[in-house]
């Protein structure tokens, strides 16, 4: 909670105020034919019900995913859009585009475009761009799990512009990402973290209304000082979960 109360002082500083949050659960197949067994037992802890709850997913939506990865909400959010919907997956750097099909995902569309993905001299892997375009706009949704921390500063500067270019006024942006203590350096132990303070000023700075945040992935017994894959965190780390909005 030492986060969530630092959160809290930053809200109070930008004029939050919290909204009638949409939190009715969407109805995902969370025994879709392409989720692996070990995937299906992240579920407990990942909580994507109650996640995308609070971002307001419906299944009318236009949606687009950032770095998908292997695909774990992918096939999550194909199947709950296929319907009425679209979910776009962008920056595909995982390979996922060319498994869609075997997975059942043919309508999810794979799209956006990155120039100069470099790594930079940092601890771990954190990389710089030289730009971003997803190559969509009028979303209703754009979200990134726990990729914030792969990019330094001015790479996620770019990215968050690239977000707001893409979704339609009133569009909603969510970020999830492993917590790192406020103002607290890139250290070899901690690179795979991010400070949520700086993140939602990044954002804002980017021109997007901070609307709220959850402590769903809140570990207070993660005390934030190592890796997120150390021996000692029992469970996963301690996360933030931010949402934003293009303003109207």
């Amino acid at each position: 909670m030492r986060t969530m109360n630092v959160i809290f002082a930053l809200c109070l500083s930008v004029g939050y105020a919290a909204p009638n949050a949409q939190t009715v659960q969407p109805e995902l197949n969370l025994d879709h034919p392409s989720r692996s067994a070990k995937e299906k037992a992240r579920d407990r802890n990942r909580l994507p019900l109650e996640t995308l709850a609070f971002f307001g997913l419906q299944d009318d939506m236009r949606v687009m995913e950032l770095f998908p990865g292997g695909g774990w909400y992918t096939k999550l959010l194909g199947p709950f859009l296929a319907d009425k919907g679209a979910l776009y997956i962008a920056l595909d750097s995982g390979g996922l585009k060319k498994k869609l099909a075997e997975f059942g995902l043919g309508k999810v569309v794979a799209t956006g475009a990155i120039e100069n993905f470099k790594k930079t001299d940092a601890p771990g892997y954190i990389f710089s761009v030289d730009s971003i375009d997803l190559n969509e706009t009028d979303l209703d949704m754009v979200l990134t799990f726990r990729n914030a921390h792969n990019l330094n500063s001015a790479a996620r500067t770019s990215l968050n512009r690239a977000v707001f270019a893409a979704l339609k006024p009133g569009g909603i942006y969510g970020v999830v990402d492993h917590t790192k203590r406020h103002m607290q350096g890139i250290k070899k132990w901690t690179w795979r973290r991010s400070d949520p303070v700086q993140i939602i000023h990044e954002a804002i700075l980017a021109g997007f209304e901070f609307v709220d945040y959850s402590d769903i992935h809140a570990r207070p017994e993660d005390e934030l000082l190592y890796d997120t894959r150390h021996d000692s965190l029992i469970n996963e780390t301690d996360r933030f979960t931010l949402k934003f909005r293009k303003p109207k």
